[in-house]
């Protein structure tokens, strides 16, 4: 056990954490309207707690135990043999750090992927139907393509696909099922013929503030050691946020002629989610051009494509998260070689050879998360019924879910 290694996986755990609560809710929350954002911030604080719940009573086993190429085995359901009780405790391995703690990591990256679900379909469904639809695609959707990319028998782990920190895991994965069951759940009473701005923008900036600064664990902590690659990582992470930044600016400047804080917020989040599954793989250099081209990409998917596609998804999951996503993942491909700064071999066939692998395992995400995601809410609209009534939209999930209202005097 390396001290050093632990004390910076065991900060970064927190630092995920900080993403899901307070971060998400917070973003989500200064998205949603005033007579929702109660209601917002429980189904992404749900979600997320559900996830970690399931994560160690059977989650961690199916994702990283030994077992088949698609999902892992049973030996460590309920953490078994990963606390070893006695004179003294004893905590095994996983490199350099306690296999525990590993496990706790690994588990705020796959409650927040449950949390960001609930952006797409916010303000219209019903808390205890939601949290049904998490649990069902957690077990079927996350857990299997964890296994798959990440487990070091997983099938395209073994292909050779490359995701440092979660693009094809978290970001794609989550923004399909957003988008699929957004689609399957039907838009917002008034949606497209009605303005829905957000109702609180200091809120928004706040989360996606504690977002970002999360994401230096999120992305850092994903080398699972105080080294050389989680510096890379970080310092990856803040070039690729911030030229999403300016990336996201500069269009809103020239096609709109004003620049907006809420385009300012997703050209970060934009540029995050590109360089996620490259963070410690790449050259600064590469990380500067990802975020640039996921901010572009992300900025198409929450304009053009997202009229294109007709859904309601409410704070585009699909059009940030799952785009910038697959941007990501694809030019990792690219600029993993060596001849243009990253870690991987150098000339054109193994950059080729490596993308084809990229497409592959977004492919499998894509359509892995999405026929869950459809299962999922079937299950959930059949059994509870997911969708709200009119009359529990109208007066404002807030109120008709939970019995609260954030702003009782307005």
């Amino acid at each position: 056990m390396d001290k050093s290694d632990v004390v910076w996986v065991l900060v970064s755990t927190l630092l995920v954490w900080l993403m899901c609560v307070p971060g998400l809710a917070l973003f989500y929350g200064g998205l949603a309207r005033g007579r929702h954002v109660l209601s917002v911030m429980s189904q992404t604080l749900g979600a997320c707690a559900l996830a970690m719940v399931l994560w160690f009573a059977y989650g961690y086993s199916l994702a990283f135990a030994p077992g088949s190429g698609i999902l892992g085995g049973l030996t460590h359901l309920g953490l078994a043999g990963l606390y070893v009780p006695g004179a003294s405790t004893t905590l095994p391995l996983s490199g350099t750090i306690p296999e525990l703690l590993f496990a706790l990591f690994q588990g705020a990256f796959a409650a927040i992927t449950c949390g960001l679900i609930t952006g797409s379909i916010a303000e219209r469904t019903r808390f205890g139907a939601m949290m049904l639809f998490t649990g069902i695609w957690f077990t079927l959707a996350y857990l299997p393509i964890a296994h798959m990319v990440w487990a070091p028998n997983g099938w395209l782990h073994l292909r050779g696909a490359l995701d440092f920190a979660g693009g094809t895991v978290v970001h794609i994965s989550a923004g399909t099922a957003g988008l699929v069951a957004a689609h399957l759940v039907g838009p917002r009473q008034g949606y497209g013929r009605q303005a829905m701005p957000p109702h609180n923008l200091p809120f928004n900036l706040t989360g996606a503030a504690l977002l970002w600064i999360g994401w230096f664990g999120f992305n850092g902590g994903s080398a699972l050691a105080a080294n050389e690659q989680a510096v890379l990582a970080v310092v990856n992470t803040m070039m690729a946020a911030v030229c999403g930044v300016l990336v996201w600016l500069l269009i809103e400047r020239v096609l709109r002629g004003k620049a907006s804080l809420l385009g300012a917020v997703s050209g970060a989040i934009a540029g995050l989610v590109g360089i996620t599954p490259a963070a410690g793989l790449v050259a600064p250099s590469g990380a500067l051009v990802i975020g640039a081209l996921a901010a572009w990409a992300a900025f198409y998917g929450v304009n053009g494509l997202k009229r294109l596609l007709g859904v309601d998804d409410a704070f585009d999951v699909f059009g940030i998260h799952a785009v910038g996503g697959i941007v990501g993942a694809l030019l990792t491909g690219i600029f993993q070689s060596s001849s243009l700064g990253g870690a991987g071999p150098a000339g054109a066939l193994s950059i080729l050879w490596q993308t084809w692998l990229q497409t592959e395992a977004v492919v499998i995400s894509i359509i892995w998360a999405g026929v869950v995601a459809a299962l999922a809410v079937f299950v959930a609209n059949g059994l509870i019924g997911l969708r709200a009534s009119a009359d529990q939209e109208s007066v404002g999930m807030d109120q008709s879910d939970h019995g609260e209202n954030a702003y009782p005097m307005a």
